[in-house]
């Protein structure tokens, strides 16, 4: 095999029952989350929410026979999914060498906080989930775990704040929406953001954007079939995002500013850089002058302003220099690895969701991509997410065989 190890870009914890039990100020116990048996269920309890955990979010160590979208319990689940020390035992299982966690109860980038009454709950409770990434995962195990925080969406002030303040405790990234209008919260077009976008632009947090963070996945209709809505869903939806952003005039205004689509496969990149560019060459001279509704009834008066994006642009420049794909396992992606460019894309494993390749990766991984030159396996593999979100890797001969 041409590499042992791998840096996994994107994983999830599924959190303990006791991280915002023991981490919020006492007053606040009562009523911040918490899990709650009803005979054989168990559930968390959070305001006037009750929030199951997902079967098919906790798959590791499961045969695909056994894998089910039921409601499970802690007691179903590999102790690997929430305990730190496990997790890092089943990290060296699979050979994955630092690993970045999303959240599951608060949701891919925090909507549940947000989506809370008690806003002044629900900002202590993401600074709760930050502390125990950065103290009990990226703390007590250095170089095994890339510290992704999430923020207050509701308030841009004060998220940028706590972006300051993970920042100076060793964060790398924030967990952000691919999408914030399905959020009800303003587009990135709309300066909202702004002290967001400064924030990670000044502290070079990475912007990761995990496939279903709008909480909004694309379908073509209400009863579009589990599986096609399953194979379809994230490359639509990390499409647009990729779009809305290299759209926006964001990097030109933060020249540090970097975004991963977490989860969101590499193969459909290509097509959509083509597509830009073409869009960009045949449309520029109307566009420059109007900025339209592409799916308007062509009423009177619906034509609005001239587009703000400067259309000398280039966009695969901006993608190079901004932009970074992920995938767990895409060989069509990997063919069109030249057009997409190697310094871009990073390997992942999803531990423990039911797409993992987990603990196979490397076998597997050392198939897709045995065929390249070891230096750009190193860089898909190791080297592009250590300098992507500016980290140092733990050194392999330190791990316990």
């Amino acid at each position: 095999m041409s590499f042992n190890w791998f840096v996994s870009v994107d994983d999830h914890l599924i959190e303990p029952a006791r991280l915002w039990q023991e981490r919020l100020p006492e007053r606040w116990r009562d009523t911040g989350p918490r899990i709650v048996r009803d005979g054989e269920s168990e559930f968390w309890v959070y305001e006037d929410r009750q929030i199951v955990t997902t079967g098919l979010n906790a798959v590791a160590g499961k045969t695909r026979e056994e894998f089910s979208p039921e409601p499970i319990t802690y007691e179903d689940m590999r102790l690997g999914c929430y305990d730190p020390a496990a997790r890092v035992a089943d990290m060296n299982q699979g050979h994955v060498l630092s690993s970045i966690l999303f959240p599951s109860f608060p949701r891919y980038c925090g909507q549940v906080f947000h989506e809370a009454k008690d806003k002044e709950l629900g900002l202590l409770c993401v600074q709760a989930w930050n502390d125990f990434i950065l103290e009990e995962f990226a703390g007590d195990h250095p170089g095994r775990f890339i510290p992704m925080m999430i923020i207050p969406l509701w308030d841009p002030a004060a998220a940028a704040a706590e972006i300051e303040r993970t920042a100076g405790l060793g964060g790398k990234s924030i967990a952000f929406s691919e999408n914030p209008t399905k959020l009800g919260l303003p587009s990135i077009h709309s300066g909202y953001w702004d002290p967001v976008f400064q924030a990670c632009n000044d502290t070079s947090y990475v912007i990761s954007m995990h496939v279903g963070s709008s909480s909004n996945l694309i379908r073509t209709s209400a009863d579009m079939p589990t599986l096609a809505f399953m194979a379809y869903s994230a490359a639509a939806n990390q499409a647009g995002t990729l779009l809305d952003w290299l759209f926006s005039g964001i990097f030109p205004k933060y020249p540090n500013l970097k975004i991963a689509l977490s989860e969101g496969s590499i193969g459909w990149i290509p097509y959509f850089l083509e597509r830009a560019e073409q869009v960009i060459d045949k449309q520029r001279f109307w566009a420059s002058r109007f900025d339209i509704d592409m799916n308007a009834s062509h009423e009177r008066g619906e034509a609005k302003g001239a587009a703000s994006f400067d259309l000398d642009t280039d966009i695969r420049k901006l993608f190079h220099d901004h932009v970074y794909g992920t995938f767990i396992e895409d060989n069509a992606g990997l063919r069109l690895l030249d057009v997409i460019g190697e310094d871009n894309v990073m390997l992942e494993c999803d531990y423990p969701h039911s797409d993992s390749t987990w603990p196979d990766t490397i076998s597997m991984a050392n198939k897709w991509l045995g065929h390249l030159p070891e230096d750009v396996q190193h860089k898909i593999t190791v080297g592009n997410a250590a300098r992507v979100y500016n980290f140092t890797p733990a050194d392999p001969a330190t791990i316990p065989a």
